[in-house]
């Protein structure tokens, strides 16, 4: 059984995957310094507490735990944060991720799979699917400081035989389709999440932040995806990397490569609040404000290669299931 050391497992994402992991018959490790996540939600597979910029420990434990892949989520998140304090970004997110590969090289550990970003995009030019073959122009440190790590996979790919893949996604949601497991960042800035809050009491009203953006309902349109599919990508990106021959510290170059993930069918801000409404059966007080600045009117995916590539295919493309079974785990 291959043991996969997972760097943030205990967020969001990473605490979904570990359980698709185990489905899939690997062997996940924690490791985390519970920053940001929760160790309660580390299901299955061993727990390891440290932090990502650490290399030392990090090499120890993939020494001792025999690992043989990692999947990496361990990063700050929050993208306006990122503008108020972005060496701490850069700290976390790119030199975390340095010590990393370090640990990796150290250990003698090949592969990786990336949870990126689709903010590596920047404010698309116009309202079309996002390709990964356009130009990578991030318009926030967040985004720059995702962005320099796939730089950093490509070229040690290259340089040592890593074999990595990165996958850029949009906007996470859902919660565990059997309730285990759902979305609980404090404080909350997602808008499924915020939207329920608002149905549930716990925030007076949800505000709608520009409405006459050029869309067709003046809102803009994000593509979700849920994050039991997201899960299921990182073991299918993880499989697509056993499928090859291991080339660390051989003098041929490895792999890396870059794959969207998501729908490719975005939702407005309005159809998001209004699908809250009938999944709760709650008509909350919703109040539209004007636009925030750095909001683009339009980000969704072509997840075309990443589907072909991978036989991947979302199994929750639908934004109520996605809301529903995020209702059913704030209600538990």
């Amino acid at each position: 059984m291959k043991k996969i050391l997972v760097a943030g497992g205990a967020g969001f994402i990473g605490s979904h995957t570990l359980l698709a992991l185990q489905a899939a018959g690997y062997a996940p490790v924690t490791y985390d310094n519970f920053s940001n996540g929760h160790r309660d939600s580390v299901l299955v597979g061993d727990v390891v507490e440290g932090d990502v910029r650490d290399r030392a420990r990090l090499t120890a434990t993939m020494k001792e735990h025999n690992i043989d892949a990692v999947v990496h989520f361990a990063a700050l998140i929050e993208a306006g944060e990122s503008v108020k304090d972005p060496q701490a970004f850069y700290n976390v997110n790119t030199g975390g991720s340095l010590a990393l590969l370090q640990a990796m090289q150290d250990a003698g550990v090949a592969r990786i799979v990336f949870s990126s970003t689709a903010a590596v995009y920047g404010q698309p030019a116009d309202n079309a699917p996002l390709k990964e073959s356009l130009l990578k122009l991030p318009i926030n440190p967040y985004g720059h400081s995702k962005w320099m790590v796939e730089c950093m996979l490509r070229d040690t790919a290259h340089a040592h035989g890593l074999q990595a893949i990165a996958l850029r996604y949009f906007n996470a949601a859902g919660a565990d389709p059997e309730g285990r497991l759902g979305e609980r960042h404090d404080p909350e800035t997602h808008l499924i999440p915020l939207v329920l809050q608002a149905a549930s009491g716990a925030r007076d009203n949800i505000k709608m932040f520009g409405t006459d953006y050029d869309t067709p309902d003046g809102t803009c349109i994000r593509d979700y995806i849920h994050v039991h599919d997201l899960a299921a990508a990182h073991v299918k990106a993880l499989d697509k990397l056993f499928e090859m021959p291991d080339s660390a510290g051989s003098s041929k170059s490895g792999f890396y490569d870059a794959f969207n993930l998501g729908t490719g069918s975005g939702f407005s801000v309005r159809e998001v609040v209004q699908a809250a409404k009938n999944v709760t059966g709650i008509d909350f007080n919703v109040i539209e404000e004007e636009r925030r600045p750095g909001d683009p009117a339009y980000l969704v995916a072509d997840a075309t290669r990443a589907k072909s590539t991978f036989d991947w295919t979302p199994a929750y493309p639908n934004l109520e299931d996605m809301i529903e079974h995020a209702w059913q785990f704030a209600n538990k």
